[in-house]
């Protein structure tokens, strides 16, 4: 049975921790009007469906299910990556992704799988056998050749949990990400250090042949997309964290080139 319009508002206010007076300072409504919406004494216009969804920072394919929930018609779409209509944000992204060698730099998804390479990660990622289209999660769990490659797989996946825990909660709970979180805890050898002096930043450490390669990353997204999917597509940029991992990515890259 579909959750009722006053079920889902209150869910994602629950999500949010906002209280029924917090919610309607920052969105201009009474609390009163809030609790009335949460236990269907009132029915939501369109507009206050979407002012109470802003308010929120309730994701695109959410919004759709409360305005349905309503009785509206979906504001939202998914569109492919392929579409005409995101031909300059294919090009702004393969702008970025190329521009960032000799580094590599990627694009995923909400799900982790991934939709875009540039040459450098093309390279580095297909001698682990992973591609556009694979799922960077799955490599982390099955035990297969990303995974081995990470010299401090344990260490990563102790800030991966937290990561991908915190990614659920924005959308309201994400089975798959969930379930990776859990597994990766599961496969995590010992227990978790609490770290009284961590270190400012956290590189991964991958081993190719002879060499360690010690990286770490920027995320971005893009901004004021109204499309479901583009809002849910990730950016990733990773940098040299010390000068052999700079020196023998400018060699590899100059490599590629000829």
């Amino acid at each position: 049975m579909a959750e009722s319009f006053g079920a889902l508002l209150k869910h994602w206010r629950g999500e949010r921790r906002m209280s029924q007076m917090e919610l309607g300072l920052s969105a201009d409504v009474s609390a009163r009007h809030i609790s009335f919406l949460e236990s269907g004494r009132a029915k939501p216009s369109r507009s206050m469906i979407i002012q109470l969804s802003e308010t929120l920072n309730v994701p695109r394919g959410s919004r759709n299910a409360l305005l349905t929930a309503a009785g509206f018609a979906q504001a939202y779409t998914a569109r492919s990556l392929d579409d005409d209509e995101l031909r300059f944000v294919r090009e702004a992204m393969d702008w970025t992704l190329e521009r960032h060698c000799p580094y590599p730099a990627i694009a995923f998804d909400r799900h982790w799988r991934l939709l875009r390479l540039n040459t450098v990660s093309e390279a580095l990622l297909g001698g682990m056998g992973l591609g556009v289209g694979d799922s960077l999660l799955e490599a982390f769990l099955d035990g297969g050749p990303f995974s081995q490659a990470l010299a401090n797989r344990d260490e990563i996946a102790s800030h991966l949990v937290t990561r991908l825990r915190t990614e659920s909660a924005f959308y309201g709970g994400d089975e798959i990400l969930d379930s990776a979180a859990e597994r990766l805890l599961a496969s995590v050898s010992g227990q978790l250090v609490d770290n009284q002096d961590p270190p400012a930043i956290i590189s991964a450490r991958y081993v190719a042949g002879d060499v360690t390669l010690s990286l770490f990353t920027t995320i971005s997204s893009f901004g004021s997309t109204e499309d479901i999917a583009l809002a849910d597509l990730k950016i990733e940029l990773m940098f040299p964290a010390d000068q052999f991992t700079r020196d023998a990515l400018h060699a590899r890259f100059a490599a590629l080139k000829h």
